[in-house]
């Protein structure tokens, strides 16, 4: 759907918990008769217990479509949304170019014991410092205190090499 065609209802945007300088640039009706919308900032997606929950791009750790639902995972482990659009319209490439826009950094690197961590390095929407997050390899333990630790000098040596 375009907003130049079509707007977004007006209870649908009420429901929002919109911040200051927010903008909608696309939305979709729901399989639910509810929005997803995404915004400026963020997307907002309904929540199995009613209302929406406001992810901010850089929060957003992977998305898809198929099957006529999008498919959203929260980074470290957060929840993952899967929703049923009936006309997706412009969502979901608007998803993509906003989560896409936040990577600074994508790094693979392998760990000195075996196996690998990804790095990633997104920058909010709305600009600021940069946020980091570790993903290990399925099978690795993310709270063994030796593994994080060489994740985070790769992390350190990755931030000098980036000026980040």
């Amino acid at each position: 759907m375009r907003l130049s065609r079509h707007r977004l209802p007006a209870s649908a945007r009420d429901s929002l918990a919109l911040e200051r300088g927010e903008r909608v640039l696309a939305f979709a009706p729901t399989l639910g008769g509810s929005h997803v919308v995404a915004t400026s900032t963020a997307l907002h997606v309904p929540v199995v217990a009613g209302g929406t929950a406001r992810i901010p791009w850089e929060r957003i750790e992977q998305a898809s479509w198929r099957d006529g639902r999008l498919r959203v995972q929260e980074i470290l482990g957060g929840p993952a949304h899967e929703i049923g659009l009936t006309d997706a319209g412009s969502v979901p490439e608007t998803v993509r170019e906003r989560v896409t826009s936040t990577v600074v950094v994508n790094h693979q690197a392998p760990l000195p014991g075996g196996g690998s961590v990804r790095i990633a390095g997104r920058r909010p929407a709305t600009g600021g410092e940069v946020r980091w997050s570790l993903q290990f390899d399925a099978g690795a333990d993310p709270d063994d205190p030796g593994l994080r630790a060489q994740a985070e000098q790769i992390l350190t040596e990755l931030r000098e090499r980036t000026g980040l």
